[in-house]
């Protein structure tokens, strides 16, 4: 069903968090009379409510959960939470952007204060700076079977949380190309198909550092599970190259998807899920996991300092993980499940079109697709001042 993605639901903005490093910012306020940023174990956990106080708040994306089709207000698979458990959601889609939400709830985090949210969903490369920042608590898998049975082992261990301890993926998505078979005349196949000739002008890549550059990279054969500086600047030259010649019509947040419905765009960097919402109207819109490789992202739950109700927060996030559940959200949501036994469960559904969905490798990566995708190492607070003045140079932000 037609609906906008969190990544296409506002333009990307660049904040002075982003610009200046997130993390690297903040602690840079300790010496201005800020309290220090980085909060200790000890001081991350309040004392939990969960048992007397029968709710919870969680933040998360416009439009990323299962809504009813006669009520937009109703989401089924949350009710299907409140009516098992008693517990009672308050789900407020505040989140249009990483760097603003940061902003929003960073101050309570670094003063040790709770932020009024139970539950937050954030993208990967933004949780490794609350990770690091130890802004987000520990889960307790003895709580969550689901999650530890059922989770997708291509997301099992990011760098920046080894062991997923304090993220769980809620949805996954896949960086890769997307091209109109059809005006262009050929496929794509790899990353160096961009810098062709026939596409002079007719390509746009993501202006954004953290959602642009694994791709990027490997299109250069760069295992980007562990990148380094050298990397970088590599692409960064390749790219700054292909500004100089004019391959590149122009860099764009989510709204990439309007120059290739148009035409005015031949291939572009882009989002599988955004790729399977144009591909109901425009069928020769396709979508292409690199030879050289793509990259696999996520939006992840995670519990914030000093929530009230962190055991029923778990609670909530293993609900999601049970195959039946991650199923029904899967069909509405049309990202990559983040639980690949979900996909039995939509190839045994009545509903032609639902069962059609379990052969989607947009949603459940088949085995090769999945042998091409890697989820980035993040860039680190030390690296990101100097790697998005870089970066931001060339794109010119």
């Amino acid at each position: 069903m037609p609906h906008t993605s969190p990544r296409t639901s506002v333009p990307s903005r660049r904040s002075l968090l982003a610009a200046l490093g997130g993390a690297a910012a903040l602690g840079a306020l300790a010496g201005c009379g800020v309290p220090a940023a980085h909060v200790r174990p000890g001081d991350r956990a309040a004392a939990d409510e969960s048992a007397t106080d029968r709710k919870l708040t969680w933040a998360n994306w416009p439009l990323y959960i299962d809504t009813a089709d006669d009520d937009p207000n109703r989401r089924p698979t949350l009710a299907g939470f409140e009516k098992r458990t008693g517990i009672s959601v308050d789900y407020v889609e505040e989140i249009n952007d990483n760097d603003e939400f940061f902003g929003k709830i960073s101050p309570a985090l670094m003063n040790h204060q709770p932020t009024g949210r139970d539950l937050v969903v954030i993208s990967d490369w933004m949780c490794a700076r609350y990770v690091r920042l130890g802004w987000v608590q520990e889960m307790d898998r003895a709580d969550q079977p689901n999650v530890a049975r059922n989770l997708d082992p291509l997301l099992r261990s990011p760098a920046f949380d080894p062991g997923r301890r304090f993220t769980v993926p809620w949805q996954s998505g896949i960086t890769g190309i997307a091209y109109d078979r059809r005006r262009l005349g050929r496929e794509i196949r790899r990353v160096k198909d961009l810098w062709a000739s026939d596409l002079k002008g007719r390509v746009t890549l993501l202006s954004g550092l953290d959602e642009a550059f694994a791709l990027l990279m490997q299109g250069n054969g760069v295992d980007v599970t562990r990148w380094t500086a050298d990397d970088f600047h590599r692409m960064c030259d390749q790219v700054e190259r292909a500004v100089h010649h004019g391959q590149i019509r122009r860099f764009t947040g989510n709204d990439y998807t309007k120059d290739l419905v148009t035409g005015d765009v031949l291939a572009c960097q882009a989002y599988s899920g955004d790729v399977i919402q144009l591909q109901a109207d425009n069928p020769d819109i396709h979508f292409v996991v690199p030879e050289e490789g793509a990259e696999l992202w996520s939006d992840s739950l995670m519990i914030p300092d000093r929530a009230r109700h962190k055991a029923s927060a778990e609670r909530l996030i293993d609900y999601y993980y049970a195959p039946e559940t991650a199923a029904r959200l899967a069909a509405w949501v049309n990202y990559v499940c983040p639980v690949p036994a979900a996909r039995e469960v939509l190839a045994a559904a009545e509903d032609k079109d639902t069962a059609a969905l379990a052969d989607n490798p947009l949603i459940f990566p088949d085995s090769t697709m999945r042998d091409r995708l890697a989820v980035a190492r993040d860039i680190t607070s030390e690296e990101r001042g100097e790697f998005a003045k870089r970066w931001n140079g060339i794109v010119g932000l």
